[in-house]
């Protein structure tokens, strides 16, 4: 049901994770941390910091959602999560450009890191008036550019730290880099999200933490960005001058790795090129980028439509603590039934249960309203939530870690990291596209009308359908009510169910024929092979 507000989420890039963790496995050195500790706490700290701005843009929603956003806005505003989907774009570019002197990922690193703290205190002194409220409307198309931004800057900030934990770490230790960016994403969203979410309530604030009450949260969201946007402007001088990097030659390097980071950016390009014209990477993309619409009502809406009916979004935020302990075991539970030569069985085998699920989810959405009437959420509804969100994340995961399997399979391993890349911008793609089209569609397919209730010239303007903000304005003036008579939501919810079934039966065919398929079909640089 949340899976959509996060910017980078649990299917999000898979590549770094899998590609070190194969690294750290073909290496047959025992770890040793002396030396690497320190670079181990400033690896984590960067993803800490690289999670901030993931969280923040993942609560703007809920925010919009109280200021009474139109989901037609809620769209727009979804394409502030895309940048992370599209990255291989410019990847390429942060690989290959660099002034050597000052350090291959520091070039990047640093001016990034900067703007990304001179937008958060830009945005800190103008947020609330954009935000709306008040009787004033969102500026969404302004807010929408401006985290677009932000979220590109932190998917920069990725590309390179990514590419520094490489050379940051010894050789036998660069496996703990996937635990850096795990953990420390998951915390910096904690925070960016979560955190900032259950403190910027009044609500929560005056039941839990407070002796006496407020008008206002303990944290509002101009102070909270200027307390980060500090935070990055101190903490990049601090890397700026101390932090050393190593040379991209450096003696810990492995050769594959060397080969991949001297490609120049002409010749980054012409390899994505090649991927593209490839027929099963093509069949494989058309997989990847329609496979989540079965789920994309239930992803993209369903927690809208829960505030919409009563429950607060600091509770919907706070209940992803309890599932955090699940997110981290779950990769490896799962990882146990994927690392043999038929991933994608897995796959398959989980997304009728995904769908189901989402089905649920939908529901559960529309059963809301009567189990909170009076106002009052009561537990068991919130161990309702918390059971079938938890389900959920379990064939959500199956399905990640099955195609990130798959995708470590299949990769040429003379191009592993662009290859990995590549796969998981279609993958990532395939979740966005559907998510801000099922957004814009639910006003499209939504029916309002003006309800009388008392005035009579109220009652003669009962045809009214509510259809635009003047109708809206008109109904409220003439002092009647627009209120939904059909919610295209759930003819979303089941539209994408029926799609899911469909696909399921016609696609399933390719997905086993893709598994099936010998390795050299995928390879990318058949010439070289043929050379050696």
């Amino acid at each position: 049901m949340e899976a959509r507000r996060r910017g980078r989420s649990s299917e999000d890039d898979g590549r770094h994770l899998m590609d070190l963790k194969s690294t750290h496995e073909s290496s047959h050195e025992k770890p040793d941390l002396r030396g690497d500790r320190c670079n181990i706490a400033i690896l984590l700290f960067l993803y800490i910091l690289q999670g901030i701005p993931i969280g923040l843009i993942a609560a703007i929603p809920m925010l919009l959602q109280n200021r009474g956003a139109s989901y037609k806005q809620q769209a727009e505003f979804s394409f502030a999560y895309w940048p992370f989907s599209i990255k291989l774009l410019w990847a390429p570019i942060v690989d290959s450009l660099y002034v050597r002197r000052f350090g291959r990922r520091k070039s990047w690193l640093v001016p990034v890191q900067y703007l990304l703290g001179a937008f958060m205190l830009l945005l800190s002194q103008h947020v609330d008036r954009w935000l709306g409220g008040n009787g004033l409307e969102p500026n969404v198309p302004l807010l929408t550019l401006l985290f677009f931004m932000l979220n590109f800057l932190a998917a920069t900030q990725d590309i390179a730290v990514d590419g520094w934990a490489l050379t940051m770490l010894k050789r036998c230790n660069v496996g703990y880099a996937s635990t850096c960016n795990s953990v420390g994403q998951t915390a910096g969203y904690f925070l960016g999200y979560v955190v900032f979410i259950a403190l910027e309530s009044k609500d929560f604030c005056n039941t839990y933490l407070r002796s006496e009450h407020g008008a206002e949260g303990m944290v509002t969201l101009p102070r909270f960005l200027w307390f980060w946007g500090i935070v990055f402007v101190v903490a990049t001088t601090l890397v700026a001058i101390f932090k050393r990097e190593n040379d991209i030659a450096d003696e810990h390097m492995e050769a594959r790795y060397t080969e991949e980071h001297n490609l120049n950016i002409k010749q980054s390009y012409k390899i994505l090129w090649d991927m593209v014209r490839m027929r099963p990477v093509q069949i494989l993309a058309a997989i990847l980028l329609t496979v989540k619409v079965s789920f994309a009502a239930s992803d993209a809406v369903t927690s809208l439509k829960l505030i919409d009916a009563g429950v607060p979004k600091e509770k919907l935020a706070l209940l992803a603590i309890p599932v955090i302990p699940l997110q981290l075991v779950l990769p490896l539970a799962v990882g146990r039934y994927t690392n043999g030569p038929r991933p994608m069985i897995v796959y398959l085998k989980a997304i009728p249960y995904r769908i189901v699920l989402a089905a649920v989810a939908s529901i559960i959405a529309y059963a809301t309203p009567y189990l909170i009437s009076g106002g009052t959420v009561p537990v068991s509804y919130y161990v309702l939530l918390i059971v079938s969100y938890g389900f959920y994340q379990v064939f959500l995961y199956a399905m990640f870690v099955a195609a990130m399997a798959f995708f470590a399979k299949i990769s040429d391993p003379a191009v592993g990291g662009t290859y990995m890349t590549f796969l998981n911008t279609l993958c990532n793609l395939g979740g966005n596209w559907p998510n801000t089209v099922i957004l814009w569609l639910v006003d499209v397919l939504t029916w309002r009308q003006c309800v009388s209730i008392g005035n009579e010239h109220a009652k003669a303007i009962a045809d009214n359908l509510c259809s635009n903000k003047e109708e809206q304005q008109e109904c409220a003036t003439a002092g009647g009510k627009c209120e939904i008579t059909f919610d295209g939501y759930y003819m979303e919810a089941v539209g994408c169910v029926v799609y899911g079934i469909i696909w399921l039966m016609v696609v399933r065919k390719w997905i086993l024929y893709l598994q099936n398929l010998p390795p050299r079909s995928w390879l990318v640089v058949k010439s070289k092979r043929h050379h050696r």
